[in-house]
């Protein structure tokens, strides 16, 4: 049996770098088919792989892609019984990629899953959440599921009841590392390409449930996710990306009256985090955090006054 895994790689060397070192003989019992998607990187990336790793096979995009668009060409190429997409910013862990095959081999109904995520420091991080709804989007707007945090009924969407320490089925696993059955991906089909960056993990996850499969969490396999590879070398641009991409979202899975229902909810979200972030900031100082957050949810404000295309 052969695994493949795909990583899609903008700009992002040093993280590629230890990504890729960490792809070795422990982190698989079985053997590993690497294809390594590179989105005209202009930091060396591609010049890495080619040297130091000449056994990963390097697919040059010649553009940015984006997310979905280049997962789906190295998918394309790619000839594993599992197809693992992991982003350029993870380090597996020992092992991590066999638990979650072995999971897959022992339970034919679960179509993807994904291991626990854990940041630099070992802690365990927040990688599943619900699916959006009216009701738990606005008590996410609300922040009723922080003041809450024990309650299913304010918490549907972020799970801040469930530490994230036990296998069980999901709505959402982030995007960050995927394995999927060959079967179920080729019944449900490749990742929605009118996703460039962002909700393109809502969508597949929500086309998984939609065809009968099972969206697992595996607690029993983790791996270390730094996060923002890419994204912190715009953080604006990524974050209104962000907002785009949701909106998407709303458009291809809910009624009229959901989405224009979630629009009124971002301009709650916004308006409500800027009043905080913004008191936050005149108390603590000029280099404080949360002056950027709040220049991040005004901006944020604009673009959906705007029109928000």
């Amino acid at each position: 049996m052969t695994i493949s895994v795909i990583i899609v790689s903008w700009n992002a060397k040093d993280f590629l770098n230890e990504c890729l070192e960490s792809l070795n003989p422990a982190a698989s019992d079985f053997p590993l088919e690497i294809i390594v998607v590179d989105n005209a990187s202009a930091d060396g990336s591609p010049e890495l792989v080619t040297n130091k790793f000449p056994h990963v096979r390097l697919i040059q995009s010649g553009s940015n892609l984006g997310f979905s668009k280049a997962n789906n060409l190295g998918i394309k190429q790619c000839k594993g019984d599992y197809v693992c997409l992991i982003n350029s910013d993870v380090n597996v862990l020992p092992g991590s990629i066999t638990k979650l095959v072995e999971y897959l081999e022992n339970n034919p109904d679960v179509g993807i899953a994904g291991p626990s995520m854990l940041d630099a420091q070992g802690k365990i991080g927040r990688s599943c959440r619900g699916f959006p709804s009216v009701w738990n989007m606005f008590c996410h707007a609300l922040a009723l599921d922080s003041l809450f945090p024990k309650s299913k009924l304010f918490g549907g969407y972020i799970l801040r009841y469930w530490p994230q320490n036990s296998t069980r089925e999901v709505g959402i696993l982030g995007g960050w590392f995927w394995i999927v059955r060959r079967e179920a991906l080729d019944r449900v089909g490749l990742l929605d390409e009118n996703f460039f960056f962002y909700a393109e993990d809502m969508d597949w996850c929500k086309r998984f449930h939609l065809g009968k499969w099972k969206v697992m969490f595996v607690s029993s396999a983790s791996s270390i996710h730094y996060g923002g590879g890419s994204s912190k070398q715009a953080p604006l641009k990524y974050y209104i990306q962000q907002q785009r991409a949701d909106l998407q979202y709303w458009r291809k899975h809910h009624t009229v009256a959901g989405r224009v229902a979630y629009f009124g909810i971002c301009l709650l979200y916004h308006a409500t985090r800027l009043v905080g972030n913004g008191m936050r900031a005149l108390f603590s100082g000029q280099n404080s955090p949360h002056r950027a957050k709040a220049a991040l949810n005004w901006q944020c404000l604009l673009w959906y006054l705007g029109g928000a295309k």
